[in-house]
């Protein structure tokens, strides 16, 4: 079936599903705010079915999202607010106005030199909408690191970054010391907000390295989940439980199993 073939019939099975009469009546309840946790639980998804190298999986969590794009796009244009001819017509204006060196006479050598100019342009996009901050246009709703890595890098287009990761090496020393500080006070709040610090800190860290924070913490925890099991697992073939054993058991099981 050719793209567009089967781009017709997906939307014809969306119309019927939101059909005001013969309809689903779970999606014809549903608005933008309804299924917004639904897009972003897709997308993760996406995430994890690469991360895992499942590519069959890929490909079905692919059209769940691309259902959740032409779900969005469908009810912007029964509220009359812009339609899916518009959204996709956008994104290739964008394409070709964020790549000069594709499209333009600009001349770029490097990926890095490609990512420079892809950022400058989103800049001067972000300039002439007249925002108060360079903050205003981050979402808020983003995972924890990924916003905190935004937000850094917004900082950093006015100068404001370390140049040298050793200073970011103090700047955690010197949190990991207010965190002690609170420890030893007993308290919660401060130790609440100084673990804040810490984290804003690590991704920092990460971002000097060009590490994407999210990308190795689904890793650490793979790697737990992973090495936990087989503890399952080797308790079980030992004939014990293991909410039976001590944690001196336990960290050598652990480590057995490493």
């Amino acid at each position: 079936m050719k793209l567009h073939d089967a781009l017709d019939e997906l939307l014809k099975t969306f119309k019927q599903l939101r059909d005001p009469k013969d309809g689903c009546p779970w999606d014809r309840e549903q608005d933008f705010k309804s299924i917004a946790s639904c897009s972003v639980e897709e997308a993760y998804e996406v995430a994890d079915a690469i991360e895992r190298e499942d590519y069959d999986s890929l490909k079905s969590e692919l059209g769940d999202l691309l259902f959740q794009i032409i779900f969005h796009s469908k009810m912007a244009e029964e509220n009359k607010l812009f339609t899916l001819e518009e959204v996709i017509s956008e994104l290739n204006d964008k394409l070709i106005r964020r790549h000069p060196h594709i499209f333009d006479k600009q001349q770029v050598n490097t990926a890095e030199e490609s990512l420079l100019v892809w950022e400058d342009i989103k800049a001067k996009e972000r300039s002439e909408k007249k925002y108060s901050s360079l903050m205003d246009d981050v979402p808020k709703n983003l995972p924890g690191l990924t916003r905190a890595k935004k937000l850094q890098k917004r900082a950093a287009r006015v100068g404001f970054d370390w140049k040298d990761k050793q200073k970011v090496f103090i700047k955690l020393e010197e949190e990991i010391n207010e965190l002690r500080l609170e420890n030893k006070n007993n308290s919660i709040e401060g130790i609440s907000e100084e673990l804040g610090d810490v984290m804003f800190t690590l991704v920092n860290l990460c971002r000097h390295y060009d590490i994407e924070p999210e990308d190795i913490i689904r890793r650490s925890n793979l790697k737990f989940e992973t090495r936990f099991r087989k503890m399952e697992t080797s308790s079980k073939n030992q004939g014990k439980k293991m909410e039976e054993l001590t944690l001196n058991e336990l960290e050598d099981l652990w480590k057995s199993v490493k």
